[in-house]
């Protein structure tokens, strides 16, 4: 089954019904956050656009990534850098991780797939990528 908010495909095998159940409310939740950011594209990615990339100014600021590469997880994979990362996942491992990847780069990834989600959390981590990647004036118009 393939959903244009939601792609969830049989990719999605990995995952659990709780997971699946909430999955487009968030992933759009996470969409409205990244389009509050001036001049952020969010384009689907993936052989079922299960995955969306997110960039300002075609700079990647961050991805949604679900079930990638079958590890059974919908997560939040942000440009950050290696100090936020470890104290990230040293606070809370059960919600950060190291991503496949960009991990070795100091992006963190942050799992959208929990019982509960820190949205502020989120968002701030957004905010805090985009500024950054975002040239200097837009990176300037966002409050952290």
């Amino acid at each position: 089954m393939n959903e244009s908010n939601g792609a969830v495909s049989e990719l999605a095998m990995a995952l659990s019904s709780t997971q699946l159940a909430f999955a487009a409310s968030r992933r759009q939740r996470l969409v409205k956050i990244c389009e509050s950011l001036p001049e952020v594209t969010v384009q689907e990615i993936g052989r079922d656009n299960e995955h969306l990339v997110i960039e300002v100014r075609k700079k990647k600021l961050a991805y949604y990534q679900f079930d990638h590469h079958g590890d059974g997880m919908i997560s939040l994979v942000c440009k950050s850098n290696a100090n936020e990362q470890r104290r990230l996942i040293q606070s809370d491992p059960e919600t950060f991780f190291v991503p496949a990847y960009v991990g070795s780069r100091g992006w963190i990834g942050m799992r959208l797939d929990l019982d509960e989600v820190d949205w502020e959390t989120a968002t701030d981590l957004l905010k805090r990528g985009y500024q950054e990647v975002a040239p200097r004036k837009l990176a300037a118009l966002i409050d952290t």
